[in-house]
């Protein structure tokens, strides 16, 4: 893993198909991210809007593009991030029940104890297996893609500029470009434009703690200029980039061996 030096209580460790992250979670606007998310507080409670409907607690799940705004009594608090596609047809909403359930005190406990672990940089190397391990006490169950959309979910999962096209992925894959996107939103569940945003809005994540120009970084990217590049990012964290990139300052981010190997492999 990449380890930058830094000495803080924030990190965030990247995998391509999970992400831990405990820092602040600023004041944003209402998000919609293309992911689960398992919220933890390390202190007091987090309160949830959704759709004008409020909940309090020390851990709240939402599912993948479920718009919502998350807020927390202590400046720092946990954020899982589990990609769907990751995940087989009901598995998140298996999730939510589970963690939302009579046991719900244990599986906060449980994420709070990975924090410390991660805090103390107690792990090696991780595969997704072994975070949900970490984080929930057993692998989540997986689903199995078509081997076709696995290599285009793979190609959109390099942080890379060069524009990724259906009928890119289409040709790949030896298939007809409605076919193909058919075959994806099949496959995933999401359609291949929403899925390609979404990753795209993912890689910011990468760059979080960096001094960079932004205009540059959102052509690096591949956004074709800074106005999408923020309407974007809003959408997704309801925070404008200039926000993230201010209250990140002092995370330490860490990568799993298989997100530096995608990122190589650009």
């Amino acid at each position: 893993m990449e380890d930058p030096g830094r000495e803080s209580d924030h990190l965030m460790l990247i995998t391509p198909e999970r992400v831990f992250y405990a820092g602040l979670l600023g004041r944003p606007r209402k998000r919609t991210p293309g992911c689960c998310h398992v919220y933890v507080a390390v202190k007091g409670n987090l309160h949830l809007s959704i759709d004008d409907v409020n909940t309090s607690g020390e851990l709240i799940v939402t599912l993948p593009n479920q718009r919502h705004s998350i807020a927390s009594d202590y400046r720092t608090a946990i954020s899982v991030t589990l990609e769907p596609e990751s995940m087989s047809d009901g598995a998140s909403e298996a999730l939510v029940a589970r963690l939302t359930g009579p046991d719900k005190a244990v599986y906060a406990r449980k994420i709070l104890a990975a924090y410390a672990l991660l805090r103390q940089r107690r792990y090696g190397d991780i595969t997704t297996a072994e975070f949900d391990e970490m984080c929930f006490g057993e692998a989540l169950p997986r689903r199995v893609l078509d081997p076709r959309v696995m290599r285009a979910v793979a190609r959109l999962g390099r942080f890379t500029g060069e524009p990724v096209t259906a009928d890119t992925c289409a040709a790949d894959a030896g298939l007809s470009a409605s076919r193909f996107l058919h075959l994806f939103k099949e496959e995933t569940g999401i359609s291949f434009r929403s899925f390609r945003a979404w990753k795209r809005a993912r890689h910011l994540l990468h760059f979080a703690n960096q001094d960079l120009n932004l205009a540059h970084l959102a052509q690096d990217i591949g956004y074709p200029d800074s106005t999408h590049f923020s309407h974007s990012i809003r959408r997704f964290y309801g925070l404008k980039p200039r926000a993230i990139f201010v209250g990140s300052r002092d995370l330490a981010i860490y990568r799993s061996s298989e997100t530096v190997r995608l990122a190589e492999a650009s």
